[in-house]
Order: C-alpha cells, then sequence, then structure tokens
C-alpha cells in the first residue's frame, strides 16, 4: 500500500539528520568507487579530472552506480551550484532520503505480515541499529546494495501473505546485483523458496526471470559501453576476480569464522540477544529470512578477505527477528527499548563524529590551495596507506596531487610489492629516492603523525614546516596515526 506520509516526512528528517552526524570515513570505496568516479563522469564537458582506480581499468565495476552521483553532479553543476561543499554533501543526502523510504518499507512490510505494533518494534529496532546509523548515509555500493534489498523483499511474495509482486522483486534484485554482484548471495535461498512455492513454474521462469534479467543486464552494458568506450560484462570479471582467483586476499584476509565471531555480533552489537531470541520465538513461515541470513554468512565465510560492511545486506532481516523479540517482551518491552536506544547511542555517535575523522577534516587544508594565487605551482603529496583519504570528489578544481599506489598484482609475479608498501619498508630511502632533486619536490605533503620521526631529517633538509595538525582516532593502528600531520616547503611562504 502505500506510505504512510507523515512516518515518511519524519524518517527523511531523521536520515538526514543522520546524514550530517557522520563525518568520519569508514572505507575508501566510499569515494573511490563511487564520488571521485562521477566527478570524472560529470566533467565529460569540461576538464575531465578524477582518478579511476586500477579496478576501473580492469572492467571489474561498473558506472551504473556512479551515474547516479553523476547526475546530481551535472544538475548541481547546470544550476550552478557546483560548490564543493554541495559536491560533498548533496549525493549523501540523497542516499539518506533512500535509507529513509527503505526504514519505512520495512515498517509497511511488517504491518503488512504481523500488525501495527510489530512493525513499530522492527522500525524501532531499525533506528537504533548503530551500524545501520554509521552506514546508510553513506555512497557505498554496499549501501545500495542493502537499500535495494529492502524494497526488493517488501515486493517478494513470502508464503501465506496476500501481497508480493515477482516482476518487482525480481528487478530490484537484478538492479542490485548491476550495481553490486554479491547482492545475489542474500536472495539465492528466497529465490529458490519462491520457486519451489510457485504453481506456475514456467511462467515466473519466462514471463518474469528470463524479461527481467535481459533488460537489467542489457541496460548495464549499454551504461558500460558509453563509459569505458567497449563492451565489457563488469559482473564477469567482478567473479572471475574475487571468487575464481581469490585476489581479495591481496586486501587481507581473516579465518574462516570471523563472521560468526566478530562480524556478525559487532554489526549487530546489542540487538544480538534480540536477535537470537526472535528467532527461536518467530513463526515457521519466516525460517526463510533467518535461512538468508545463515546462507550470507556461510557464503562469505568462504572467501578469504572479510569485511563488515559485507554482511551489511543481511541486517535487515536480522531486524525483523529482533523487532519480534522486542514485541514479545511485554512487561520489559519499556526497559529493553531504552536499553538498545542507550547502547546504540553512544557507539553510533562515537563512530559517526570522532573515529577516524582526520581522513575527511584534512582535506579542508588542501581545498585551500584552490583559491590560493599559486594553484598552478601547488603539489599535494598524500603518503599514507592507499587511498585514505577522498581526491578530486573533495577538491574539485584540477590541483597537482599524488598518493600511494597500491594496485593487486595482475601479471602473476611471484615477488611482486606495491609503490606502498616500499615506501613503508624505507620511507627516508624512498623520499630521497624519489625527490634526488629539489624541483620535483611537493609543495605540501601530508601523513600520519606515526610517520614523522622516521622522515624528520628529509623534512628539516628539504625546508619543510609542519602547518596544520589533524585528529584521526584514539586508536592508532600499525600505519594509522592518532593525528594527521600537514607540512609545506618554507619557500612556498614567501611566494
Amino acid at each position: 500500500g502505500p506510505l504512510p506520509p507523515l512516518l515518511l516526512a519524519l524518517a527523511v528528517a531523521l536520515r538526514a539528520l543522520n546524514c550530517f552526524l557522520v563525518q568520519t570515513s569508514f572505507v575508501p570505496d566510499e569515494y573511490w568507487q563511487s564520488l571521485e568516479v562521477a566527478h570524472r563522469m560529470l566533467i565529460l564537458n569540461i576538464s575531465n579530472y578524477g582518478y579511476l582506480t586500477w579496478e576501473w581499468a580492469s572492467g571489474l565495476r561498473g558506472y551504473s552506480y556512479p551515474l547516479i552521483f553523476a547526475s546530481i553532479y551535472k544538475a548541481l553543476q547546470l544550476l550552478g551550484k557546483d560548490d564543493v561543499q554541495l559536491l560533498i554533501w548533496v549525493p549523501r543526502l540523497a542516499q539518506a532520503v533512500l535509507a529513509a523510504f527503505a526504514d519505512v518499507k520495512l515498517y509497511s512490510l511488517v504491518r503488512h505480515l504481523e500488525n501495527a505494533e510489530t512493525a513499530k518494534c522492527v522500525y524501532f529496532c531499525q533506528l537504533c541499529s548503530w551500524f545501520t546509523w554509521y552506514s546508510c548515509t553513506r555512497t557505498l555500493t554496499n549501501t545500495m546494495e542493502t537499500l535495494l534489498t529492502i524494497f526488493a523483499l517488501s515486493c517478494y511474495p513470502i508464503k501465506g501473505s496476500k501481497m508480493g509482486s515477482s516482476c518487482k522483486y525480481l528487478a530490484l534484485i537484478a538492479l542490485a546485483i548491476v550495481i553490486r554482484p554479491t547482492a545475489v548471495i542474500p536472495w539465492i535461498p528466497l529465490v529458490f523458496s519462491h520457486f519451489l512455492q510457485e504453481q506456475r513454474k514456467a511462467v515466473l521462469i519466462l514471463h518474469n526471470c528470463i524479461p527481467v534479467g535481459l533488460v537489467t543486464v542489457g541496460t548495464s552494458l549499454i551504461i558500460d559501453r558509453v563509459f569505458f568506450g567497449e563492451w565489457v560484462l563488469v559482473q564477469l570479471n567482478f567473479l572471475k576476480f574475487n571468487v575464481l582467483q581469490n585476489l581479495g586476499t591481496f586486501y587481507g584476509s581473516h579465518p574462516w569464522h570471523w563472521y560468526f565471531t566478530q562480524g556478525l555480533p559487532v554489526i549487530l552489537g546489542t540487538h544480538l540477544p534480540f536477535f537470537i531470541h526472535g528467532c527461536v520465538l518467530a513463526p515457521k513461515r519466516y525460517r526463510i529470512f533467518l535461512m538468508a541470513v545463515i546462507w550470507t554468512v556461510l557464503v562469505y565465510s568462504t572467501l578469504s578477505h572479510k569485511e563488515f560492511r559485507f554482511i551489511y545486506p543481511v541486517l535487515p532481516f536480522c531486524m525483523f527477528f529482533c523487532g519480534y523479540s522486542l514485541k514479545h517482551l511485554k512487561a520489559w518491552k519499556k526497559s529493553a527499548a531504552s536499553f538498545l536506544l542507550l547502547s546504540n547511542l553512544l557507539p553510533a555517535l562515537y563512530t559517526g563524529l570522532i573515529h577516524q575523522r582526520g581522513t575527511l577534516d584534512v582535506m579542508s587544508h588542501i581545498r585551500q590551495l584552490c583559491n590560493n594565487s599559486y594553484q598552478s605551482q601547488a603539489f599535494v603529496f598524500i603518503m599514507m596507506p592507499c587511498h585514505s583519504t577522498p581526491f578530486y570528489s573533495h577538491v574539485h578544481c584540477p590541483l597537482k596531487m599524488r598518493f600511494l599506489q597500491c594496485p593487486p598484482d595482475l601479471t602473476g609475479k611471484e615477488s611482486y610489492i606495491d609503490e606502498a608498501d616500499v615506501f613503508y619498508s624505507n620511507p627516508l630511502g624512498w623520499l630521497n629516492k624519489e625527490f634526488y632533486n629539489d624541483t620535483l619536490l611537493p609543495s605540501h605533503l601530508i601523513f600520519f603523525s606515526v610517520l614523522e620521526e622516521e622522515i624528520s631529517s628529509f623534512l628539516a633538509l628539504r625546508g619543510y614546516g609542519r602547518t596544520a595538525t589533524v585528529f584521526h582516532t584514539h586508536v592508532p593502528q600499525g600505519r594509522v596515526g592518532s593525528h594527521i600531520y600537514v607540512y609545506r616547503k618554507k619557500t612556498e611562504m614567501n611566494h
């Protein structure tokens, strides 16, 4: 049915607030695989700057998702409003509005399947989830995959329910797969279960599955043909790289049980006991939702490279069970709800406002160089673990910038080491060799505080002075320091 307008207005207001209360960085893909690419597409007819990572050179990513942001950028540009702050916040606000729609869709679905009270409990659990708060307004493909999963779920013909539209939910899944091929995983048990209970199996396949598949894959192929300049089947390349060649391990590997022992418990947080209680309580017909969660976590457990965000799309399924549990707590409901709210508030605010904010804050120091008279002479070198900061999407002027590269080895060499690793093995030696001549020196160096001592002689000798210190995190680890330092070449001061 139609979405309740008042609830929708409230939901949008809440997610907009959510958007502005998340000012930290999560993973590089949030910018590098969406906004950075869109920035390069937007400028199609002006000066075409923006950085494409190796994934784009290898055809592992499709342009369908960045196209959404490129359209936003284009609209802002045509309105003469392509100010860098708007380029940063409008895509995130768009994501926030979609997240609000998804929240309300989840509410409506549960109200239809159960009743208003259960729906309120599920909605409350969804709003309380610290990880949803942390992720749902970010420009990550995982976020879009999760939102499309909720939209598809609201059209899914669950056993004993009168609603559901095969065509709609299959189209939404197909769209999610185009944006991120892994979106297929949670839906395998759901589609299979639907197929088993469907009387007219041939109709489902011939009239729904095949046409929907052809239209979405066709559209995605055409969009990628336009921007790659050749025919590329991104989904196939993605599968080959991540599954068959398992090259994702280049970005770190975890033990098989990581999602069960850390991944799911962390993203669920204090919802975990409610989730388990809800799974025990919920009627048989919702077992398929639990199957989807377990199956997805099992499939991801077989891949060695693991991240919290990969299992984000199963969180809405979990919220269903959490809400079911909350509703049945009767006398304890109020105290349980207060506990959920308070226990999620701190992690949500801490991770959203404090933890890992430096890499975004430091961009304002880089942006200042755009307004400066010597923009043409400025040269910023970001000496951090690769892709630590956003790039042109957060600067929006053709400043000369460089960062340490780290593409995985696509040639099959045993001895392959990427630039960032070579740099970190001997920072001082690397800098002296790279900038053997003073004319090659960057005007600005940006790096984590942990590096300062090691390269202090280079900084002193070449006349660099620190101009800014930016807080980043309370838990520095390895190459990531608690603060970020901005150093500037002293001779630049006189210009």
